[in-house]
């Protein structure tokens, strides 16, 4: 069994209020998980306005199906989302 993790690390330079992030947030979340079978979650910054980290995760039976569909969320971030992104890191654990 293979544990893919996909951390993005996210600056929201326009925003003033955690309404406005989490309205970003949401939509990105919304997005990924429409397009792919993974989880998701806020993993960091969660007091701060313009600062976020989120966590994808999907579980497969082997590393190439984790690597494709992590680099597929990849691919959507940074084709939709890039004014935002400041780091993407993936990472696998084989259980």
């Amino acid at each position: 069994m293979v544990l893919g993790l996909l951390r993005v690390e996210l600056f929201f330079s326009e925003n003033g209020s955690l309404k406005e992030k989490r309205h970003y947030l949401r939509s990105i979340k919304d997005k990924v998980r429409s397009s792919f079978n993974v989880s998701v979650a806020e993993v960091d910054y969660h007091d701060l306005w313009q600062r976020s980290s989120l966590a994808f995760v999907c579980v497969s039976h082997e590393k190439s199906i984790a690597e494709n569909t992590l680099s597929g969320v990849k691919k959507l971030l940074e084709r939709h989302y890039p004014e935002f992104i400041l780091e993407l890191k993936s990472e696998y654990l084989f259980l």
